[in-house]
């Protein structure tokens, strides 16, 4: 079993995008997966109540706070969607019990400013932090200023920036159906699909 933390502690970031869309990836191909939904709100859960059956099969539960205990150990893949205000104790936890982190960030001062204390958290207790923590820059073109303004931001924690995530409404289209850009049509998410490469082959390389 391997794990994925999808954490930032901003509300509005794109966690459960992530982290559901992640989730449609490894059960497309054929992994047995899991979705963790440690968030109150339980927005991957309520995303994972309108998925079809004849989809690829996710799992998932709500983890409450005891993520060490609970992953499954049955699952080639388990996503964890942590809840917005992450820190202390249980952060330290969570950077233990999974493999991979990714901290979905907006390119924008406010979003940046409430990651910041944050970032710093992760770099304290993550030893060989580009290896184990990257950054998806959400709802940014690569090539805009807004990008610039957050690959510089960036330096200072040496944590890199593993993917862009175009602002589309594909992501808020499926999500309705409890599907992801994985699933069929894939015709009609082929970019999507592209933009996910470099992610998808960071958060698979031990």
């Amino acid at each position: 079993m391997r794990a994925v933390l999808v954490a930032n502690p901003k509300g509005g970031a794109g966690k459960t995008t992530l982290a559901t869309n992640l989730s449609g990836y490894f059960a497309s191909q054929g992994k047995k997966t899991t979705l963790c939904d440690l968030d109150r709100q339980q927005s991957s859960l309520r995303w994972m109540a309108f998925r079809d059956p004849a989809l690829p099969s996710i799992t998932g539960y709500y983890g409450g706070n005891q993520i060490s205990l609970s992953l499954p150990r049955e699952a080639d893949w388990v996503v964890v969607d942590a809840p917005a205000g992450l820190q202390g104790y249980k952060l330290s936890d969570y950077l233990k019990a999974v493999d991979k982190v990714l901290i979905p960030l907006v390119p924008s001062v406010f979003d940046m400013a409430a990651t910041e204390d944050f970032l710093n958290a992760i770099r304290g207790e993550v030893r060989g932090v580009r290896a184990k923590v990257g950054i998806v820059a959400m709802r940014v073109d690569p090539r805009t200023k807004a990008a610039g303004m957050l690959e510089e931001f960036l330096t200072h924690f040496d944590i890199p920036i593993v993917a862009y995530v175009r602002n589309t409404q594909n992501y808020v289209n499926v999500a309705a159906s409890g599907a992801t850009v994985f699933d069929p049509p894939r015709a009609r998410h082929r970019r999507d699909m592209e933009q996910w490469q470099s992610l998808v082959q960071w958060v698979e390389k031990k």
